[in-house]
């Protein structure tokens, strides 16, 4: 009789390498040990920075349980999984242990830790992909007497990698109708059939095992909005003494819902302020969906509100957005419940290593101020990521390398690009910016606000520019030679600031033993 994992706490450790290189450790089957062991970390490698040790044991890859599988089996797996990989590990003695009092180390029930935290239930996400000159960037496989249909050739930099997507990622939905029980020609035709835009709900292999072993089905209403380029609006209102400055417009029913449409918003109100556009529609009224209530009760809740009123609209493209994928924009609140909740595995895939640095300064609620950070080019590039879509505009910062030039000038994951070099590129596409940047030689200059700050800014009116900069918001030049520079490596795309063919430092570790089965990874 097993027994369950409650009392134990693998950790999931992501990390990237560079093609040609090694992800620092070697993973070896030795005689008289049970399992998989990590072995010979390369100090200062990728393994080693990210916090595996000695002796751990190696539990799963992107997900999948392997502690039962033979150990080329695991090898492969790890090789074909490209240059980003999901490792669930559990140190020696807890494994020791484990096996000891004969506990079912597959058991899905156990938290496991990212960064140290014990993570929530995974979720699906959904996935918003406009078509470039050279199509979705993406092909579809399907197993051999297995159900189901997985993406693969995701390349980086290319419209589904940019949107989202992910190598293995399980196709469930298109524009909002289920193809997991479809055929392979049904799914193509399906995707070619939509035109230049396409809605689709993935999930990796630890979100659809979490739901198939609970007996639950995977719709859009479980998903995660986060990769989305557009999302729904909340806007704070305080009541003025001549109101909140707006009109709201009802539209006939459709499908049985009706629409509250806002007009004629006055410049400088309440409303005005709050980040209010003409034509938003109105999707709730502090946090009470509206889309079956009269106008009398719309108006009757936001007079009910007192003098403060929260509510939540969608703008015409957004809207049309989730239409494609048929999902409710009130899906919005949902996810912004467990959006600081620790990640599952396919979030997880971009979480920077641990660090010993020193803790970043944060910008304080009372600091609504932008960065300006000032990068020189090392030998391992910028060392961030631009993240946005293919002919969608809004850019933010993503991947930022620890120890590398970008960390130390005080760029965050997440951070909004708003300027490049004095050039604002809020409304400038992908393509656009990545060129700017590469174009910037090896000195850049980028102006960027937290993802609140900018919310918090943009929702009040305030244009994000140079202006609002305090003293303190100026970071300091890091050269490649600066003290506890990060030896790290990383793997630079062509969504990357750094060129491809750039030299990227790796330590090299001791030769493999060989009374042992052991492969380098």
């Amino acid at each position: 009789m097993f027994q369950d994992m409650s009392s134990y706490k693998p950790r999931l450790i992501s990390l990237t390498k560079r093609p040609g290189h090694t992800f620092g450790f070697y993973l070896r089957m030795e005689q008289g040990e049970d399992g998989h062991l990590i072995r010979c970390l390369d100090m200062g490698g990728p393994a080693e920075l990210a916090g595996m040790k000695d002796g751990d044991r190696l539990l799963r890859v992107n997900g999948k349980f392997v502690d039962g599988l033979c150990h080329s089996e695991v090898v492969d797996l790890v090789r074909n999984s490209g240059v980003t990989v999901a490792f669930h590990i559990l140190d020696e003695a807890s494994y020791k242990q484990a096996k000891t009092e004969g506990v079912n180390l597959s058991n899905p029930q156990s938290p496991s830790l990212a960064n140290g935290v014990a993570k929530h239930a995974p979720k699906p996400k959904l996935c918003y992909l406009i078509k470039s000159k050279s199509g979705y960037g993406f092909s579809l496989r399907s197993v051999k007497d297995e159900p189901g249909f997985f993406m693969t050739d995701v390349l980086p930099g290319n419209v589904a990698h940019m949107a989202g997507v992910k190598v293995n990622d399980r196709l469930l939905e298109i524009n909002g109708e289920n193809v997991e029980d479809a055929l392979h020609d049904q799914v193509v035709e399906k995707i070619k059939s939509s035109g230049d835009r396409l809605m689709i709900l993935l999930a990796d292999e630890e979100t659809h095992e979490y739901y198939k072993n609970k007996l639950m089905k995977i719709g859009s209403w479980l998903a995660t909005i986060k990769y989305l380029p557009h999302k729904p609006r909340s806007i704070n209102m305080t009541k003025a003494s001549d109101g909140y400055g707006f009109l709201l417009r009802e539209d006939p029913k459709q499908s049985g819902k009706i629409r509250h449409f806002m007009k004629n918003i006055d410049k400088g109100s309440p409303a005005d302020r709050g980040g209010m556009k003409e034509a938003d529609r109105l999707l709730a009224v502090d946090g009470k969906d509206v889309e079956k209530c009269s106008h009398e009760q719309v108006v009757d809740m936001i007079g009910q509100s007192g003098n403060k009123c929260n509510l939540l609209v969608i703008d015409k493209e957004t809207d049309q957005m989730f239409k494609l994928g048929k999902v409710s924009p009130v899906v919005f609140y949902e996810d912004k419940k467990t959006s600081n909740l620790p990640p599952s595995y396919s979030e997880a895939l971009n979480l920077p290593s641990p660090s010993n640095s020193s803790v970043r300064p944060q910008v304080t609620k009372e600091e609504l101020q932008p960065k300006l950070c000032t990068l020189e080019k090392t030998s391992a590039g910028y060392g961030f990521h631009l993240n946005g879509i293919q002919g969608v505009c809004g850019q933010y910062i993503h991947e930022v390398v620890k120890g590398g030039a970008a960390d130390k000038a005080g760029l965050e994951d997440e951070d909004i690009l708003v300027e490049v070099n004095g050039v604002n590129v809020e409304k400038s596409t992908h393509e656009e910016v990545v060129e700017m940047i590469k174009r910037s030689d090896s000195r850049l200059e980028m102006l960027v606000a937290s993802r609140s700050v900018y919310d918090q800014l943009t929702t009040k009116g305030v244009t994000v520019t140079r202006l609002l900069l305090g003293n303190t918001s100026y970071a300091q030049v890091h050269h490649e030679d600066s003290p506890g520079s990060s030896s790290k490596a990383k793997h630079e795309d062509n969504a990357r600031a750094a060129s491809d063919n750039e030299a990227v430092r790796e330590r090299k570790s001791s030769s493999s033993s060989e009374d042992s089965v052991d492969v380098r990874l």
